[in-house]
Order: C-alpha cells, then structure tokens, then sequence
C-alpha cells in the first residue's frame, strides 16, 4: 500500500482553507497524503497517524522540504488524545466491510475496516475536529452510503465529486467534504471527475489541473 491513485486524489482535492494550521491525517501509511498537505500549506502543521509503524512516513517527512511541519504518530485513532483539535483532518480510512479479508495481514488491515470501523472513525472525526473544522475523505461508491449511515446524522456533506476512471465506466471513488451537522448550511456542491480518457496513459485535461503539482509526468 504505497503510493496510489486513491490517496493522490484525496491530497489534491481536499479544498484547503488559509485559516486552517492544524491539520490531521488518519491513516497515514508512507505520509503521502501528509506531504501534499504540507506542500500545498505552507504554513499549517500537519500530524500523520496510524495503528502501524510510522517510521517510513518520518523519513519521507524528513527527506522533504516540509519535515520541520510533519509530525508522524503511531496510535490507533481511538486512543489519539492531541493538546489542541484540528482544522482539516483527513482520511482514506479502510473499506471493504463486507468482503473476505486477504491473507496478507498488512493488506488486510489497510483495506477492510477491521481497526477501523467507520462508526468509530465518524466517532474520532467528531471528537478531534475543532469548531467551524472540515473532514475530507475518500471511499469507494459502493461505500458512500455506509459511511453516511455510520455519521449517523452529526455529519453532513459540503461538497462531493464522483471519480470515473474513463468517460465510459461507471464512478468507482468518491471525495467527500463534511462538517458538523450544525454548522453546514445549503445543498453540497456536488460534480464528476474523470481521470482517464480511455487511451493508454492518456488523462484528462481535468485530472491533469488537479494534480499537476504532484506529477513529474504532467
């Protein structure tokens, strides 16, 4: 579970605030989503956590010009207890809920929602987010309305784009934005993404936009 098109994504899109300096990362596996919230604010703190060792995420952080702002944590979410909550906390939580769990134990805890059910992430969002904070998150479709049901009501969508790989398959990811019930107001802004236009290694003029920053290749 290294670099993916998932966690790119979500690091890109996630509509980042000027006020926001605090900034978590559930999750954070190799620190990905972590430096590109560094590299796109460039004066927000950014702490990375996650149930497994850290320890590749701490050297990414320190071999990158943003180390002095990367802080990298291992503790389950659950038990995470910071001085001061967060401005924009981040996820590309596990899934999977339903499907048999891989042999490969690593995979499977990055997959399946085995330490992480969504109810207990909504729990830790709720918990951990700070007044007027915003939660952005990434999920298979097939997973959306799972998660919601898991928010129980305390969270509701700002803003949702559906992500196709080509124009002609059908939206397989979606990107969420949320707030505490009370303190969203409207309709979300909801829109489409695709990545691909279904040649060989051909994106979007789209997708480009959107992560050009953090593609040698574009």
């Amino acid at each position: 579970m290294k670099v993916g098109t998932d966690g790119v994504l979500l690091g890109a899109w996630t509509g980042l605030r000027s006020s926001e300096r605090r900034m978590l990362d559930i999750g954070t596996g190799t620190g990905l989503i972590a430096l590109m919230l560094a590299q796109r604010a460039p004066e927000a703190e950014v702490t990375g956590i996650d149930i497994d060792d850290v320890s590749q995420a701490r050297e990414n952080g320190e071999a990158s010009p943003w180390g002095s702002r990367l802080h990298f944590v291992q503790t389950p979410v659950q038990r995470f207890a910071p001085a001061e909550r967060f401005d924009r906390i981040v996820s590309n939580p596990p899934f999977y809920d339903a499907t048999l769990p891989s042999p490969d134990a690593g995979r499977t805890t990055a997959r399946h929602t085995v330490a992480l059910p969504f109810s207990e992430l909504c729990d830790a969002v709720l918990r951990l987010l700070a007044p007027g904070g915003r939660f952005s998150v990434v999920l298979p479709q097939s997973e959306v309305g799972r998660f919601l049901l898991a928010a129980g009501g305390r969270l509701t969508t700002l803003r949702r784009t559906d992500v196709r790989t080509t124009p002609r398959r059908p939206a397989k990811r979606t990107l969420l934005e949320l707030a505490r019930t009370e303190e969203a107001d409207g309709a979300p802004m909801v829109d489409e993404l695709v990545i691909g236009t279904g040649e060989h290694e051909d994106y979007t003029p789209e997708y480009r936009a959107l992560t050009r920053d953090f593609y040698l290749k574009f």
